[in-house]
């Protein structure tokens, strides 16, 4: 990981697994867009591409660590097989997350889609379902201004 260490309201980490690549490419580009419209500059963003969804949490606590990320933002997609590996990771990789924001307290964008299509996932990273990648990116700064008390009282 070559993520920089600067200050800590600025950054943002992203986390993407190479794995269903097509799916988590477009899952990305939601959550820089997301980014971008909250006002969060290009420079400010690292991205870390992953093998998969399995070594999310790992990497999410590599970056909080560092104490210099305001969100991080992880992005995967796991698709349902044959086997049982689908609920080992997507279980494993969510609950690894979770502990890592708690733990840091760092808030961690939940774009870890579980799906049991690859047309479902494909629906969800910017198709009739919307961006999840944007929503994830969109929830982890909400979670960061709200632990400032920068929040919307809404």
């Amino acid at each position: 990981m070559t993520a920089s260490k600067r200050g800590p309201s600025e950054r943002v980490g992203i986390l993407v697994s190479r794995y269903n690549e097509t799916v988590t490419d477009r899952l990305l580009a939601g959550a820089r867009a997301c980014l971008a419209e909250r006002g969060v500059a290009a420079e400010a963003v690292d991205v870390v591409r992953l093998p998969g969804a399995w070594e999310l949490p790992f990497a999410a606590r590599e970056l909080a660590q560092r104490g210099c990320y305001r969100a991080i933002v992880a992005l995967g997609a796991v698709i349902r097989g044959e086997t049982a590996h689908f609920e080992y990771v997507a279980g494993e990789a969510s609950r690894g997350l979770m502990d890592v924001a708690l733990r840091y307290g760092v808030p961690v964008g939940f774009g870890l889609l579980t799906c049991d299509t690859l047309e479902q996932a494909l629906a969800r990273a910017g198709g009739e379902a919307g961006n999840k990648g944007f929503e994830a990116a969109a929830a982890a700064l909400d979670a960061a201004e709200a632990a400032r008390g920068d929040a919307d009282p809404r």
